[in-house]
């Protein structure tokens, strides 16, 4: 649209239309360079946990490639809805953003009717960054220390046993349900808050099982205070090669369900802003530093490239099956 001053006659009229037209390219020109200044990195949950440490390391390798400061925001609560929620309200400019989790971006939406936000329509997939696997272990008072034991005890006692997870609809819980149905057993879940008082009861032996993330889990497995029966993707994660995956007994063959970190953004991005993303992105995830700094926290690398939405669709498909069949809902 024309300003006003365009149907002027005279001299007025070219130099409002000339001062117009720089004013028009200078902030065009401001909006294609981005960015021009700092981004806020959202991370759904408290300082300390393994989202927080792949976004920080995330913010870091952005900040380098974008010359631009990465601010970290820990926005705890809701199992990361609280913060998914900030960045889906965020003006669409890339310089809000989410370092987003399986949790609040493919669970929590199907179990909590009071998340308003929608995942495929409030969000722009920009990359995945990294995975790992969760592992089921045994507490050392149980006497189970292979998959075959774990399966004959709760066969020969169904619904005696307890197992742990950090929450109700966490990826933990969701991989504790995926076993027991695989394996065809019944345990009861024992929801916590969070992982700290969990370790507690497994290694005090108040608790029978449990689900970590591998990364949670491995100091307490490598202490020998708890027994790892097995990894949750379909094969050993190369970070723990000396575990097991669960899909190698026979009755968990189908077992295969992981944590994930992805980089997201509010809707409708810009394309230069999703393109300057994930270059930024692709660059980190070609980074032998950056892997090797991964895989020390357990987690194993994305391949760059690889179609986040599409992802996303098929991860939100397989939590529905086994949220649906084991009726969960957080209340």
């Amino acid at each position: 649209m024309l300003p006003p001053f365009f149907f002027r006659p005279g001299l007025a009229a070219t130099v409002g239309l000339l001062a117009w037209a720089a004013s028009m390219a200078a902030g065009a020109q401001a909006a294609a360079h981005y960015p021009s200044k700092p981004i806020t990195l959202v991370i759904a949950y408290p300082p300390g946990g393994s989202t927080d440490a792949v976004g920080r390391m995330v913010g870091t390798e952005l900040a380098q490639r974008l010359k631009q400061p990465v601010v970290i925001e820990n926005l705890g609560g809701a199992g990361g809805a609280i913060g998914a929620q900030k960045v889906a309200r965020a003006p669409a400019d890339g310089y809000t953003l989410l370092l987003a989790a399986n949790n609040e971006m493919a669970i929590a939406p199907l179990i909590n009717k009071a998340i308003k936000y929608r995942v495929f329509e409030d969000f722009t997939p920009i990359s995945l960054v990294a995975t790992q696997p969760m592992v089921l272990v045994a507490s050392q008072a149980s006497g189970v220390k292979n998959t075959q034991a774990f399966l004959s005890l709760l066969r020969q006692n169904p619904g005696k046993y307890s197992y742990g997870s950090s929450g109700v609809g966490t990826a933990l819980h969701i991989a504790g349900e995926m076993v027991q149905q695989a394996g065809d057993v019944t345990m009861t879940h024992v929801p916590y808050k969070g992982v700290a008082p969990l370790t507690n009861d497994l290694l005090g032996g108040s608790l029978e099982f449990g689900v970590f993330v591998l990364s949670s889990g491995l100091p307490h497995i490598r202490a020998g205070k708890v027994v790892a029966l097995g990894t949750t993707e379909a094969k050993r994660s190369p970070v723990t090669p000396d575990i097991p995956a669960l899909a190698e007994t026979s009755a968990f063959a189908k077992v295969d369900i992981n944590s994930w970190f992805a980089l997201m953004g509010p809707a409708k991005l810009p394309p230069h802003v999703l393109a300057a993303l994930r270059g930024a992105l692709a660059d980190t995830l070609q980074s032998p530093s950056f892997r090797a700094k991964l895989e020390a926290s357990g987690n194993v690398m994305a391949a760059p490239g690889q179609d986040m939405g599409a992802f996303l669709k098929a991860q939100v498909a397989k939590y529905q099956q086994i949220v649906e069949t084991a009726k969960i809902e957080d209340r």
